[in-house]
């Protein structure tokens, strides 16, 4: 099975007659690095898969546009980035709902979750990471989950490197604080 680079990709973008293979080799190569950066931000997996898609779409619908000015997976994580966020923003009182009540908390719907494979600690996590706000939110996930640069997250994000590393550090104490406060 022959596996195409982003330079291969891009060529073959700029092609109306292998678009339809460049595309296919998107899906292929991206579906799961895309789908963990948007689950990270929105938790759940049927929210992530459903989001998946609107992002695709949104690709496919602005393949054309793509004019090689930063790294194909760049554009890529900017699109799902977006798409997560814009989800978040329209579901605000859906997190409030997973939060209501301590019967029924996001911890509890995490490990119920039979796409979860983590333990209470990062099912904990998660709970401390969902009260962040977006942005914190976003910087941490891309930082701690994926150990990614601050400058790689200044392209995909389009802000400086200074308020990436201001923004992770008030959301690792954040969550150092969620933690301190279930001993």
């Amino acid at each position: 099975m022959e596996r195409y680079d982003d330079a291969q990709i891009i060529h073959m973008l700029e092609d109306a007659k292998t678009r339809n293979k460049a595309f296919e080799e998107i899906v292929k190569q991206y579906s799961e690095p895309l789908y963990w950066k948007i689950r990270r931000i929105v938790l759940v997996h049927e929210d992530a898969n459903d989001i998946l898609q609107n992002v695709f779409i949104k690709i496919w619908n602005n393949i054309a546009d793509f004019r090689s000015e930063s790294k194909l997976s760049t554009w890529l994580f900017r699109v799902a980035i977006n798409e997560s966020i814009d989800f978040v923003r329209r579901n605000k009182n859906q997190k409030s709902n997973l939060l209501g009540s301590d019967d029924d908390s996001l911890v509890c719907k995490l490990m119920a979750d039979e796409y979860f494979d983590g333990d209470e600690t990062e099912a904990l996590l998660q709970e401390a990471v969902s009260k962040l706000p977006e942005v914190q939110r976003v910087v941490f996930t891309m930082r701690y989950y994926d150990d990614m640069k601050y400058s790689e997250m200044s392209k995909i994000l389009k802000t400086s490197e200074g308020a990436l590393k201001a923004s992770y550090h008030i959301a690792a104490n954040k969550i150092a604080d969620f933690f301190r406060s279930q001993d």
